[in-house]
């Protein structure tokens, strides 16, 4: 087995690097689960996840999972077979959730754009308003498509038929405005890897008080034991005494603890605009090397570019030799897009100039 022990630049759609104090705090001295040291690390996480979110929802803590268990925690929780559930799909994730949801058996409404392209806000209401959902899914940050989609209105729109709105924000959330309370979303669900600067592994969620009081109304119990909401609160929650659920992944969540602590010490605006001017240097310098943005500019997720190959350019053997000769990763596009475009992520400490300084280096130092 090969042991790496140089650290490689992760430019791609995620993880990325991560900090040493992150690193530390991995190293901590291991404790038990219910040890009450460990529960008040949780309440710090918690306490600093509805900081990150900006939202006041109680119900707002780490999934033990990564970011995809966040969306079927969602999903198996507050969607019931024969319930209507309309799902924006304009990339690999959209049609996650919205195949997820058929699997459980409700009946899935897809609304869709093609990848590259947001889904035009107009179109979304109507279909709200034609099937009018209980479940409503859309995808913040497009990972597979470096789309940022906007959400303006249309919380209210689900809400004017007595629907949830739930968010995927995985890629967004601290690189890019999420704003829970502002929008009115009511589940939304993240990931660690991406601009929050920690390890795979955890999927922050966030639950609103209204979307609690519809699950009260389930009709059926929920079909998981590991992601049902009420077993988990009953865990993490404890007023009266803690409920054994799951051993939860200790390092993990003192990792994520720590990690949080430096978005907020940073502050969400700050690193918004961090995110955002580390883009455009990339998009700008590519361009000059023929590379253009398949996203319009006005719909560009910030902390993962994608862009258009140029003519004749054999992009697996690059990406091969930035990595083996610079251990420099970039992702390679997806479905449609697959050897079409390169999904460069620039998360969290890696949204830099100099970061992409690097990789600019090490590109042209393979070009012809």
């Amino acid at each position: 087995m090969k042991i790496v022990t140089d650290e490689k630049r992760l430019l791609g759609p995620g993880p990325c690097n991560v900090s040493e104090r992150v690193r530390a705090a991995l190293a901590r001295p291991m404790l038990g689960h219910l040890d009450p040291d460990f529960l008040e690390v949780m309440e710090t996480c918690k306490d600093r996840l509805r900081g990150v979110f900006r939202t006041r929802n109680a119900a707002t803590f780490p999934v033990s999972g990564t970011g995809s268990a966040g969306m079927e925690f969602l999903l198996v929780n507050f969607v019931e077979p024969g319930d209507r559930v309309v799902v924006g799909v304009n990339g690999v994730f959209g049609s996650r959730m919205a195949n997820l949801a058929e699997k459980i058996g409700a009946e899935v409404h897809r609304i869709t754009a093609a990848w590259g392209e947001a889904l035009p806000l107009d179109g979304l209401k109507a279909a709200i308003d034609e099937h009018k959902p209980k479940f409503f899914g859309l995808v913040n940050g497009e990972t597979s498509t470096g789309v940022y989609q906007s959400v303006d209105g249309l919380a209210e729109a689900v809400h004017a038929h007595g629907g949830l709105f739930a968010l995927d924000c995985v890629t967004s959330l601290a690189g890019m405005p999420v704003e829970i309370d502002a929008r009115g979303i009511d589940l939304a669900f993240s990931g660690t890897q991406k601009c929050l600067a920690c390890p795979p592994g955890l999927a922050p969620v966030t639950v609103s008080e209204r979307a609690r009081e519809a699950l009260a109304r389930r009709l059926r119990p929920v079909p998981s034991f590991y992601l049902d909401l009420n077993e988990i609160l009953a865990y993490i929650n404890g007023s009266g005494g803690r409920s054994y659920h799951h051993t939860a992944p200790i390092s993990m969540v003192v990792a994520l603890t720590e990690a949080l602590a430096e978005v907020l010490e940073e502050g969400l605006e700050a690193r918004w605009e961090r995110h955002a001017e580390a883009a455009r240097y990339l998009t700008a310098q590519f361009g000059k090397r023929g590379f253009t943005p398949l996203v319009a500019e006005g719909d560009r997720l910030h902390p993962l570019t994608t862009l258009r190959l140029p003519e004749g350019f054999d992009e697996t053997a690059v990406r091969k030799r930035l990595l083996v000769e610079h251990g420099i990763e970039v992702g390679a596009g997806l479905g449609p897009l697959a050897g079409k475009i390169w999904r460069i992520g620039l998360m969290g400490h890696n949204a830099r100039p100099e970061v992409v300084d690097e990789l600019l280096a090490a590109f042209d130092s393979g070009t012809p």
